[in-house]
C-alpha cells in the first residue's frame, strides 16, 4: 500500500471513529466543535496563511456544520457562517485580496440599502439584530469569501484537498446517522421529509450536505482513485452517502449532487484523450450500476415509498398538487413583494414579518433568489447577476478549474431549495473564483 493511500485510509478511519464518539458520548460533539475552532485558528495564524491554509480551515467548518448543528456541538446555531467570515478575514489580513475584486465589493454594497430599510421598516417588537443577521449573513458570507478567493492561485491538487477536507466530516455525519436510525423500515410511514432519518434534524439541510458529499467522493473516484483499494474505499463512501441521503426523503440536495456529478463527468470526458475516455466509460457503467443497486436497496427499505417521493406521490400513490411542498406559494409571495417595491425592496427580513402578520405563522423563505428580489428589489437583481456572470467570465481564462460549473450548479440549485441556511453555498461558490493551475504529477485520467 502506498504512503498516500495509508494517509487517506487513516483520516477516513479517524472520521469514522469521530462519528461513533459523537453518538455514544454526546459531550464529545462540543469538544469536537471547539477543537475545530481552536485548531483551525492555530493552523492559520501559525502558518500566517502562506499556502492558503485558511481555505482548509474553512472547508472543515463547512463540512462539519450540519453534524455539529444536529448534535449541538457549535457554540451557537449560526456559528459556522460567522466562523467562516472570521477565518476568511484572518486570511485576508495575512494574504490580502485582489485589487480586481471590484464585482464583489459592488455586491456587498448592493446589500446595504436593504439593511438600512430594514432598520426603519421592521416592527419594534421584533429582535432587529436577529432578523437582519439571519437573513443577511449568508450573502455577506459569500461576499467575504469571494473577496478572498477572487483569482487567487491554487493547484489542482490543492483544490482536490479542499474538497476532501469538506468531505471528511460528512463521513462522521454518515456514521452518526446510521447509529441514530439503524432500522429504516420501522421509521418510514409516508413520503414526506423525515427528521427521524436525518439525525433528528432538518432533512433539507442534511440532504444538502450529503448531496455535496456524494459529489465530492464521486470526484475522487474520477481523479483520485489511483489504486483498486482507493477506488473501492471511495465507492463504498459514495454508496453509503447516497443511501443515507435518499432516505431523508428530501429531494433537493440529492438531485443537486447528481446533477453536479453529471456536469463533472461531462466536462472531464470532453477534455481527456481516447484512452481516458475508454477507461471512464467502464467506470461510469460500474458506478451507475452500483448506484442503481443502492436505489433498489433504498426502495426495499422504504417499502417503495422513496420511489413515490421522487415521483411526487403520497403514500397511496396519488400525485401531490404542489411539487414544491408549499415553496411555490412562498416564492410567489416574494415576487409580489418585489412587484410592490421594485426599486429597493421591502428590507431585509421584512417580508417574513409581513407573512407572519398575515398568516400568524413564522414561515422562512427557502428560495434565496426570490428573497433577494423581495428584500432588495432591483438592487437584488444586480447582485444576483454579478454572482452568476462573474465566475462564468473568469472561467474563459481558467480552464484548469474543472469544478467551476459544478460549484456554480451547487450554489444555484441549493439557494433555490434551501436558501443560504448553510455556509456551504457561500464557500463553495467562492471556490469557482480560484485560479487553478495543473500539478506537476500526472492526474489519474490523462488529458489531451
Amino acid at each position: 500500500m502506498q504512503s498516500v493511500d495509508k494517509r487517506y485510509l487513516f483520516v477516513v478511519v479517524i472520521h469514522i471513529l469521530i462519528g461513533f464518539c459523537i453518538f455514544y458520548i454526546p459531550f464529545f460533539a462540543k469538544f469536537y466543535g471547539y477543537s475545530i475552532i481552536l485548531g483551525g485558528a492555530f493552523y492559520v495564524i501559525n502558518s500566517q496563511n502562506k499556502n492558503n491554509e485558511v481555505l482548509y480551515a474553512v472547508a472543515y467548518i463547512v463540512g462539519s456544520e450540519v453534524l455539529l448543528r444536529m448534535t449541538e456541538g457549535n457554540p451557537v446555531y449560526e456559528f459556522s457562517k460567522y466562523g467562516v467570515m472570521v477565518f476568511i478575514l484572518i486570511g485576508i489580513y495575512f494574504s490580502g485580496i485582489s485589487k480586481n475584486a471590484i464585482p464583489y465589493w459592488t455586491f456587498l454594497l448592493l446589500l446595504v440599502p436593504g439593511v438600512v430599510i430594514a432598520t426603519l421598516a421592521l416592527s419594534s417588537h421584533n429582535s432587529l439584530r436577529r432578523e437582519i443577521s439571519f437573513n443577511i449573513s449568508g450573502p455577506v458570507c459569500l461576499g467575504i469569501c469571494a473577496l478572498y478567493t477572487y483569482m487567487r492561485k491554487v493547484t489542482l491538487n490543492q483544490m482536490n484537498t479542499i474538497l476532501l477536507v469538506v468531505g471528511l466530516p460528512i463521513i462522521s455525519c454518515i456514521i452518526y446517522l446510521t447509529l441514530y436510525t439503524p432500522s429504516v423500515k420501522d421509521i418510514v410511514r409516508g413520503t414526506g421529509s423525515n427528521a427521524d432519518l436525518s439525525g433528528g434534524f432538518g432533512p433539507n439541510q442534511v440532504a444538502t450536505i450529503l448531496g455535496f458529499g456524494m459529489f465530492i467522493f464521486i470526484s475522487r473516484l474520477v481523479y483520485q482513485s489511483k489504486t483498486k483499494l482507493m477506488f473501492l474505499i471511495n465507492l463504498i463512501i459514495v454508496l453509503n452517502i447516497s443511501f443515507r441521503g435518499l432516505i431523508t426523503f428530501s429531494r433537493g440536495g440529492m438531485v443537486t449532487g447528481i446533477i453536479m456529478s453529471i456536469v463533472l463527468i461531462a466536462v472531464t470526458y470532453l477534455q481527456i484523450n481516447k484512452g481516458g475516455k475508454a477507461k471512464m466509460r467502464y467506470m461510469i457503467v460500474f458506478v451507475v450500476l452500483a448506484l442503481f443497486a443502492t436505489w433498489t436497496y433504498s426502495s426495499s427499505q422504504t417499502q417503495g415509498l422513496i420511489g413515490k417521493r421522487y415521483a411526487n406521490q403520497d403514500a397511496a400513490g396519488r400525485v401531490k398538487e404542489d411539487q414544491l411542498t408549499g415553496r411555490g406559494e412562498l416564492a410567489a409571495d416574494e415576487i409580489n413583494a418585489f412587484l410592490s417595491n421594485p426599486y429597493f425592496g421591502v428590507g431585509v427580513g421584512k417580508n417574513q414579518e409581513l407573512r407572519m402578520n398575515r398568516t400568524g405563522e413564522v414561515i422562512v423563505s427557502h428560495n434565496e433568489i426570490t428573497r433577494m428580489l423581495a428584500e432588495h428589489g432591483s438592487l437584488g437583481i444586480l447582485a444576483l447577476l454579478i454572482l452568476l456572470i462573474t465566475p462564468i467570465i473568469l472561467y474563459i481564462d481558467n480552464k484548469y478549474n474543472i469544478y467551476v460549473l459544478c460549484f456554480i450548479t451547487f450554489w444555484l440549485l441549493t439557494i433555490n431549495h434551501a436558501a443560504m441556511r448553510l455556509a456551504a453555498p457561500a464557500f463553495i461558490y467562492s471556490l469557482s473564483l480560484l485560479k487553478v493551475k495543473l500539478d506537476e504529477e500526472v492526474p489519474v485520467i490523462y488529458r489531451k
